[in-house]
């Protein structure tokens, strides 16, 4: 198990803001991978986009036979024309049918994948660790899940939708522009080969910048969703002008790195333009000096329509390779971020954790979350079942960390911690999390209605349960008042509630999962003294009986643990009752007396 800890752990450091060397090609076959459930209604698209390069083929073709064929007739009628007319037309209606199945086909199958691909990316960055989240900002998580799939999108409806199609119509038009004349057909083919190396020449140089643009648009939507996020805080520290300023920073290194990829695709298209241009003169010129020898007049007219038909699919290739190229960029993020592992892994024979006791234990227990910062040093601590045990301390000794390990947010450096003799390693991460219910400091609460707040995560609770949770921490009686009682609807992190009853109502979520195990982390400290009381009472009985951790820093509340623990840099130093510890005139004692 360590050894796995250890391996996972280098692939959760991911940092957002690095750059990296692109894999196009890895990329491109990998984005091709999830096509793959779709790949009946690719092959139907690919059949119709034959048939539509087909038909781009078969009208300059049309053209010369209405010019070089009979087109008037013995009795004096225009029969030849009228059938190459006719066949014109019919091949110009294939051409529009195809083309409306093709598109509509593939745009269906793009926006499918994006589906796959946008809802396997959530679900992966849930399962990440939080050790991956302590180190990148959520901001810059937001804008791979947001704009590098939407950037992705392009990619994928680019290739499937117009880059094959493109690419299908040069082919087809070389071959029909060689059976008509070698010699033309080389030099036409010539000019385009021209284009190869500029087009790789244009990616090397722009790659660094399509990256940078990439990691600096994630930098202005990490800008966005700080400060929205700490609004309340930036309008009562009136820091609406520096924060102003910082963005504009940020959005100057995006507008430059953008400015400068598009710099060096700026002249794709004008060279094929020139080359269009370039190849139609040589045409005329060589292809005239040919008529009435070795070339007929129609010939030569469709072989300058085959060189507008040529470009015209090369022009939108060159503009569609720019495109691809940073689409090609933004997949690469995404599949960057897929690729990241929990650095918390589920063990490959982990085992459903039975109903429990409650007895909690660490073992010589070691953290960092830095190698050169350690956290946690050497802790063993053996409590329980039922036991209420309060962990003190200054800021920073540990406390917090200390129960996170026991809800397996990270995973210990040295030795391990059991409940009832069961290894966390070797427990599955959902049978853990049913017996152990936490409330942090800052209750967090989703845009729901109050009754699905409090049955988060249990939804086979009955509005009876969900309402007894709520008498039980005090909260029925607030809840009632409201407009619509349990099914009033919650403003975002429950911003049309008190900070007291956003806390009340996080209690009640906790308790209503009748966990083995309760965590407390500084659950009362934003409350007011009565509502802390009116919760105090509710606990005593709710703790009985319960194995519970209680993290606080007003020792007031608690004082009625069945003991206390007290940490310092990490270590314990000192544990008893309150009445012991006061008498030993140690930190605790000290702690008390501030």
């Amino acid at each position: 198990m360590a050894a796995t800890v250890g391996q996972t752990q280098g692939t959760a450091r991911l940092d957002l803001e690095q750059e990296r060397p692109i894999r196009y090609w890895q990329t491109l076959v990998r984005l091709m991978g999830y096509a793959r459930p779709y790949r009946g209604r690719i092959a139907l698209a690919l059949a119709a986009m034959l048939v539509y390069s087909g038909t781009m083929m078969a009208l300059p073709w049309t053209v010369k036979l209405a010019i070089d064929g009979q087109v008037m007739s013995d009795d004096g009628s225009f029969g030849g024309l009228a059938a190459a007319v006719g066949l014109f037309c019919l091949v110009a209606l294939l051409r529009f049918a195809m083309g409306v199945v093709h598109s509509r086909t593939l745009v269906n199958v793009g926006q499918s994948l994006i589906l796959d691909i946008r809802t396997r990316l959530f679900e992966h960055i849930q399962a990440l660790s939080m050790s991956f989240y302590d180190r990148n900002q959520a901001g810059r998580v937001m804008s791979r899940v947001q704009n590098d799939v939407m950037e992705l999108s392009q990619a994928l409806f680019l290739v499937l939708a117009f880059a094959l199609a493109d690419l299908f119509s040069v082919v087809g038009i070389a071959i029909a522009m060689v059976l008509m004349d070698a010699l033309l057909a080389a030099i036409v083919l010539g000019m385009v080969a021209l284009l190869i190396p500029s087009l790789m020449f244009w990616r090397r140089l722009a790659q660094p910048h399509l990256r940078r643009a990439r990691v600096t648009v994630a930098g202005v939507n990490s800008g966005i969703q700080e400060n929205v996020s700490g609004i309340r805080v930036v309008q009562s520290l009136n820091r609406q002008q520096q924060n102003a300023h910082a963005f504009r920073e940020v959005n100057r290194e995006n507008l430059d790195a953008d400015l400068r990829s598009t710099r060096y695709r700026c002249g794709l298209s004008p060279s094929v333009e020139l080359l269009s241009v370039i190849a139609t003169a040589i045409v005329i010129y060589a292809g005239g000096r040919m008529i009435g020898a070795s070339l007929e007049v129609g010939l030569l007219v469709a072989f300058a329509l085959y060189i507008d038909r040529l470009f015209e699919p090369i022009r939108d290739l060159t503009s569609e390779f720019g495109q691809l190229t940073g689409s090609l960029v933004a997949a690469d993020r995404v599949f960057e971020l897929l690729d990241v592992s929990p650095d918390v892994p589920a063990a490959p024979d982990a085992v459903v954790l039975p109903p429990v006791t409650g007895r909690v234990r660490y073992d010589n227990v070691s953290f960092h979350y830095e190698p050169e910062s350690p956290v946690l040093r050497d802790i063993t601590l053996d409590v329980a079942p039922g036991e209420t045990v309060a962990l003190v301390g200054p800021t920073g000794a540990g406390k917090t960390t200390l129960v996170s390990l026991l809800m397996r947010l990270y995973d210990v450096n040295e030795g391990r911690v059991t409940i009832d003799g069961h290894d966390l390693r070797e427990v599955t991460p959902d049978s853990l999390s049913r017996q152990i219910s936490a409330v942090p400091q800052e209750p967090f609460l989703f845009s729901a209605t109050v009754r699905e707040n409090i049955r988060y995560n249990r939804t086979d609770l009955t509005d009876a349960d969900v309402e007894e949770a709520a008498k039980a921490v005090g909260a029925h009686e607030f809840i009632a008042r409201l407009k619509d009682g349990y099914d009033t609807e919650l403003e975002e992190r429950g911003g049309n509630l008190s900070m007291g009853q956003r806390q009340l109502i996080s209690f009640a979520r906790a308790l209503a999962r009748d966990p083995r195990i309760l965590i407390l982390d500084e659950a009362t400290a934003n409350v007011d003294t009565e509502t802390e009381l009116h919760i105090q009472q509710a606990l005593e009985s709710l703790m009985r009986g319960r194995t519970s951790f209680v993290i606080a820093h007003r020792l007031s509340t608690v004082r009625n643990a069945d003991r206390i623990v007290v940490l310092d840099q990490g270590r314990i130093v000192e544990q008893g009752s309150h009445s012991e510890l006061l008498a030993k005139r140690g930190l605790y004692h000290e702690l008390h007396s501030q």
